[in-house]
């Protein structure tokens, strides 16, 4: 094979990979998941709304974050399919998945003594090419996340010496400097006060609504779920109970039968959406 047939023959296959990833459908077909020999959730199929704010909600243990480790390429299936743009994601280049999705993950380590606008820009590295100085535009994602998540003037302190809402949203802004169309996101809320809390889901509903991203989040709060959520997929032991609008699915009979809650509906008076009031025994 000759030089230039091998360079055509590379572009081929960059240009079949781009187009590939230009769409962001992501959907599982017949996904059984499991960790060793458990298993959380067995022949599951769900399709991501393009374009649409997700909320993942359920117990503990049901397999909320399993499955958003799944749709990232992180935990390959024991069965199935995870389809990105109709295309199984563990076929296609890892550099270019994360050009298109990226995660927030429940448990991130930070490498020790590492500074916070460090961390943040390593976000960039899908868009970089090797030995490719630092741009202008890679330094401008950088700012931007650090902006939108109130780090700015974190930037110089070590991550490790940070409080655990400080963290969070450091790792938030990492993710947004990947600038990905798909932004999975995996209790993003934890460790956060009300008020960073809200902060916080403003910014994905906009980051949704204003700049057409794709997010899909587990959550534990159902109200704020209800209140952010244009598709809200309820599960519970590794199965998927409800999904679609907060309005169309949330009722007193479909909280008890994920949560065992007995409960209240309420029209929320701010966005007109569910709020549930659990009863408990006082």
């Amino acid at each position: 094979m000759t030089t230039t047939t091998m360079a055509r023959k590379q572009i081929k296959q960059d240009t079949t990979a781009s187009q590939a990833l230009s769409a962001l459908s992501l959907s599982t077909q017949s996904i059984t998941l499991s960790y060793d020999q458990n298993i959380i959730t067995e022949n599951l199929s769900i399709d991501i709304p393009e374009g649409k704010f997700s909320i993942i909600v359920g117990p503990n243990g049901c397999g909320k974050s399993t499955l958003l480790r799944a749709l990232s390429r992180l935990l390959p299936p024991k069965s199935g399919q995870v389809l990105l743009n109709s295309q199984n994601i563990h076929q296609l280049p890892t550099r270019d998945v994360a050009k298109v999705l990226g995660l927030l993950p429940q448990s991130a380590i930070a490498p020790d003594g590492i500074k916070v606008v460090d961390l943040v820009a390593r976000g960039r590295f899908p868009h970089q090419k090797w030995f490719q100085p630092w741009r202008e535009e890679d330094q401008k994602a950088v700012d931007a996340a650090m902006r939108a998540t109130n780090i700015s003037e974190l930037a110089q302190q070590n991550v490790d010496q940070l409080s655990g809402g400080q963290k969070q949203r450091v790792w938030v802004a990492m993710a947004l400097a990947q600038e990905t169309p798909l932004l999975l996101l995996d209790e993003p809320t934890t460790y956060l006060d009300i008020a960073h809390q809200i902060e916080l889901l403003d910014l994905f509903q906009d980051l949704n609504r204003k700049q057409g991203h794709t997010m899909v989040a587990v959550l534990h709060d159902l109200n704020h779920a209800c209140r952010y959520a244009d598709n809200l997929i309820a599960m519970k032991a590794g199965k998927i109970v409800a999904t679609g609008a907060p309005n169309d699915i949330i009722n007193e009979t479909l909280i008890h039968e994920v949560f065992g809650l007995p409960c209240l509906i309420l029209e929320d008076p701010v966005s007109g959406t569910p709020l549930v009031i659990p009863k408990g025994r006082g």
